[in-house]
């Protein structure tokens, strides 16, 4: 378990007085005590909690909710959330060389702190939150760094991870915007906007060529698309409705769904809740992992909403 002694503000008080918007954006105790920054707007409810920057709720007015979260899931430090949107940074998937240190990297298991909310002229609401290099981030990945989170909930969420290289020399880094959606049923959907595309399959290792215009899951899949930045929608007809995710500064996409067996082995996954959700993650990762020399900033961004 990380160390959290050395936290940023999230005395509730504190936050609002700063950062609270009036009927717009405040900030509460909505699960155990992880402090969360809640959104309601003209035109989205929204949640996102400050230990790891993470969107756990994003539903516009017009439809049910779209990201899914487990039921299941862990709220407590120590814990990645289980659902949303996971921060996967400095590194995505298992580390390289030291295994044996977070999965997907230490951004989600730490407190991020908040820098700025903002009204926009066009209604949406603006929250950055802010996680910079530490002596305890430099116990696991030995740079200086400042990465912030900026969320925008409007009739669509802009979720935008920008990470700045404050080091004397030269990084790389790998990161996610691991997504998980919310569906009638896994075996309702199909996936569009991958024809074409170069993937890896990590459940059956080897490199191939989707050629089908759209992906249905049938079984367990963890494929890396390589080559990408074309937005992606999940046609979900029980529910009515077609999610579309749009990127920028991502050249690699990964879809997941663990499939009933895996699913079923995972503590903070329901049985059967493979079903009700898949991952399309926006990543850098693969042949497409972040050099950053110093001074630079390199910005990773998705783009969530109903494809009307």
């Amino acid at each position: 378990m990380l160390n959290t002694t050395n936290l940023p503000m999230t005395d509730i008080d504190k936050l609002d007085d700063k950062f609270s918007i009036e009927g717009e954006l405040g900030f509460a105790q909505l699960e155990d005590e992880l402090v969360f920054a809640t959104v309601s707007n003209k035109y989205a409810d929204a949640d996102i909690c400050l230990y790891g920057a993470h969107m756990t709720s994003f539903k516009p007015h017009n439809t049910m909710e779209i990201l899914w979260l487990s039921p299941a899931s862990n709220f407590q430090e120590g814990s990645p959330i289980r659902g949303g949107i996971p921060v996967c940074f400095p590194w995505f998937g298992i580390h390289k060389t030291e295994p044996k240190k977070p999965q997907h990297g230490f951004g989600r298991l730490m407190y991020w702190e908040v820098i700025e909310t903002a009204s926009k002229q066009n209604g949406e609401t603006l929250i950055r939150l802010q996680l910079c290099s530490s002596e305890e981030t430099k116990a696991l990945w030995p740079y200086d760094f400042c990465a912030e989170m900026a969320v925008a909930v409007g009739r669509k969420l802009t979720v935008t991870l920008k990470v700045t290289n404050t080091s004397a020399e030269p990084f790389d880094y790998s990161c996610a915007l691991h997504s998980y959606f919310s569906l009638s049923s896994i075996e309702n959907i199909s996936i569009e906007g991958l024809q074409n595309t170069k993937y890896h399959n990590q459940l059956q290792p080897g490199d191939f060529i989707q050629e089908t215009p759209e992906l249905t899951i049938q079984q367990a899949e963890t494929r890396h698309y390589y080559d990408t930045e074309s937005p992606v929608v999940i046609a979900d007809p029980v529910f009515r409705r077609r999610i579309r995710i749009d990127k920028t500064g991502s050249k690699a996409t990964t879809v997941w769904n663990p499939g009933e067996e895996a699913c079923a082995g995972i503590n903070d996954l329901p049985d059967e809740s493979y079903q009700a959700f898949v991952c399309v993650e926006t990543v850098n990762a693969f042949e497409d992992t972040i050099h950053l020399e110093p001074g630079e900033v390199h910005e990773t961004s998705a783009v969530i909403g109903l494809d009307e």
